[in-house]
């Protein structure tokens, strides 16, 4: 039995041995969680206090329940098979396969993707003469979801306004189509077994009492109707070990409630909330400045991280003069690294918005550095910077057949599938593009309208760019005239497509201010950047991520860029308590996935939505020691000054950033940063032949321009 409990610390001891009820374990970053639930789960087995089948744990991914088993296999006796460990959609999906007949469903129905239920909520938009201007296909699909998730059925949703009705009715003839397919969504699985204990008290009565042991995982993750779910499983005499950490619940947007570990506490008569607080992943450092930060926000358990290892190097701070002199900084960083035999896949730089990747990816591409963009596209490749692209492309090849098709009916215009054939056979008759038939072409209806539309945006925009408009000003017009802003802003989760769709007219304003105004090199270049640099599996790559994608992940050397207000903290959450907590939420995961080594930057200046903006450093930054910190480069001056003065801990080095330099071997290039002190110290120079480049002073030979 003891070597069940080797090795874990005091803490971890008492949480896996607790035998006083229902526990909350608040488990901080990096404190060994998982570890701490299979060998509570372990120890219940073995010590004889409840048998393997009465034990269930719940986690909130795949990857995490196949990693429970694996552990839980190698600490605990018994066939896997037995166990009941997984998701809440997985675990409810076990109990419908058993009760098919009680949930009145069919022996072999089938669950349905995302993919699939798009499929069936087209075919019942489609029976209902529902157009796209009515009711979006992707509006829809969010509501059920929303209404599902909340646990109202279709006859009891909200039907205050035509909207809403119409979404009632695709609802309710969804669930009967769904009924009749013998088919279940995400969803629907959590929703029909929580209704399923309701309506039955003896299968509720059964399971309850089956249960003695119940683990769930990532408790601050909750939302309401697993709440729910939870409450109806457990039993008068099981008992409740959750683990979570009020200080990581970064989904309320996906319907987290972090107000479940309170109820949790009050519902469940907890005696007893064990804190897990020795983090085994960073640096002494790294912890205090996590722990400074987090101690501002008020609705909180309360906990302080803390470490034996080492203390650490100081956390860097570096205040660029821009954002594309903060991407060059960080590149050049990464592979100073990578020169001192780092690998490549322990670095990461985090983001809180993807449309940040921009200018990095650029400045990855300029290294010719391979990196990977964790959980989502490269920039252009992102499906609303395609569209807009789409448009564009129009505007200069009206024979563009492929980019006609894309956005022809996008957003939705009213011009079905009909309609595009009858185009295309037109077109092929007459041996023209289609952008060309269209316009001596008559649709009748709202397709006719909608083709006019569009054709009548594409003149619009062509008659712009001959006029010589700029192009930051034209992609502008495009977002709005195409009505391409507009549809994302009715969009559930359309916030970050918006926020790309703005960062592309940054990425024309630059592309202009450094390059061409000439549109079509503007689009050679926007297709060609970056594509041969994104690494495949197996490659050694800089990982790109944005913090909320980050968590759960560790890295050895972690930047995290653009800590400016308005950006992080995200602009929705500035003057609203609640958001700026959850912002503050985000900035503590994103600090404590760094081991060893972490760089914090931003930017006096920054393009947004294709205009020179000036910024303030993030609250946040402020709320970090000094103590704790090492400042590189800039240091925030008047804003309203154009010099932009330069201290640092290099107070008697002859060099100040942005200064230009010649060098003996990689001769002219431009200082970007510099760390340490006198002939200690060293620079980071962007060599217009050789690139970013880390020297010591000592050894330098730079002479000044």
């Amino acid at each position: 039995m003891e070597r069940l409990l080797e090795g874990l610390n005091a803490q971890q001891r008492e949480a896996v041995t607790w035998s006083g009820g229902s526990a909350l374990v608040l488990a901080g970053a990096g404190s060994g969680k998982t570890r701490v639930l299979t060998s509570r789960m372990a120890w219940l087995m073995q010590t004889g206090q409840v048998e393997a089948e009465a034990v269930l744990a719940v986690t909130f991914t795949n990857k995490a329940a196949r990693e429970m088993v694996t552990r839980l296999g190698a600490l605990a006796r018994g066939n896997a098979r037995e166990w009941w460990v997984g998701t809440f959609h997985g675990l409810c999906h076990r109990f419908l396969r058993l009760h098919y007949r009680e949930a009145g469903l069919p022996a072999q129905f089938q669950i349905l993707d995302m993919t699939d239920q798009q499929s069936v909520i087209r075919r019942v938009l489609k029976s209902l003469h529902v157009e796209d201007d009515q009711l979006s296909l992707r509006q829809a699909q969010q509501a059920i979801n929303r209404y599902k998730e909340q646990g109202l059925r279709a006859a009891v949703v909200e039907r205050h306004s035509a909207v809403h009705r119409l979404i009632q009715e695709v609802y309710e003839v969804y669930e009967r189509q769904c009924q009749t397919d013998g088919t279940v969504d995400f969803a629907e699985l959590l929703l029909r077994c929580v209704e399923l204990w309701q309506r039955s008290g003896a299968l509720r009565d059964h399971y309850q009492a089956r249960f003695k042991a119940i683990l769930i995982d990532e408790f601050q993750d909750t939302n309401a109707l697993q709440y729910r779910w939870l409450k109806l499983l457990r039993g008068p005499h099981a008992e409740v070990f959750a683990v979570g950490d009020d200080d990581q619940s970064i989904y309320s947007f996906r319907g987290a409630e972090v107000a479940n570990m309170r109820h949790f506490e009050r519902d469940f008569a907890v005696q007893k909330v064990i804190r897990l607080e020795q983090n085994y992943r960073s640096t002494g450092t790294i912890l205090d400045a996590a722990n400074a930060l987090i101690n501002h926000n008020t609705q909180r358990f309360g906990k302080t991280l803390w470490s034996d290892s080492e203390r650490g190097r100081p956390i860097r701070l570096f205040a660029a003069d821009n954002d594309e002199s903060e991407a060059r900084f960080v590149v050049g960083d990464m592979v100073s690294h990578q020169a001192e035999g780092a690998r490549l896949s322990e670095m990461v730089v985090l983001y809180r918005s993807n449309a940040q990747s921009r200018v990095l990816e650029q400045a990855l591409v300029a290294q010719k550095v391979p990196y990977r963009v964790y959980g989502g596209l490269r920039f252009y490749d992102r499906q609303e910077v395609r569209h807009a692209l789409a448009y564009l492309r129009l505007v200069v090849a009206p024979d563009d057949d492929q980019a006609f098709l894309r956005v022809v009916n996008f957003p939705p215009r009213g011009i079905g599938a009909r309609s595009l054939e009858l185009l295309q056979q037109a077109a092929q008759e007459a041996g023209n593009s289609l952008s060309r038939s269209a316009a001596g072409m008559t649709l009748a209806g709202k397709a006719g309208q909608g083709l006019r539309q569009f054709l009548e945006t594409l003149a619009y925009l062509r008659t712009e760019v001959e006029s010589g408009r700029a192009l930051a000003d034209v992609t502008r017009t495009l977002l709005e005239r195409s009505g391409l802003l507009d549809y994302y802003r009715q969009d559930k989760g359309g916030e970050e497509r918006i926020a790309n769709l703005e960062e592309l007219i940054s990425a024309v304003y630059s592309f202009v201010e450094q390059q061409s105004s000439d549109l079509v090199t503007f689009l050679a270049h926007a297709s060609l950047e970056g594509g041969e640099l994104e690494a495949h599996d197996g490659v050694d790559s800089i990982q790109m991520m944005t913090v909320h994608a980050a968590k759960g992940l560790e890295f050895e050397r972690v930047w995290i860029v653009g800590m400016e207000d308005g950006l992080f903290p995200h602009d929705n959450a500035l003057g609203e308590p609640r958001g700026l907590e959850e912002e503050r939420r985000l900035a503590y995961v994103a600090l404590t996935r760094a081991r060893q080594h972490l760089t914090l930057s931003h930017a006096r200046a920054r393009v947004l939505h294709g205009q020179l903006r000036y910024g303030k450093p993030s609250r946040f930054l402020e709320e970090i020691p000094e103590a704790l910190c090492l400042k590189l480069g800039m240091e925030q001056g008047d804003r309203r000054n154009e010099s932009y003065h330069a201290t640092s801990s290099l107070s008697r080095s002859p060099w100040r950033v942005g200064q230009r330099v010649r060098h003996a071997k990689f001769g002219e290039g431009t200082v970007l940063a510099f760390e340490g002190d006198g002939a200690e110290g060293r620079l980071q120079v962007n060599f217009r032949d050789f690139g970013i480049k880390w020297l010591a002073l000592a050894f330098a030979k730079l002479t000044g321009l």
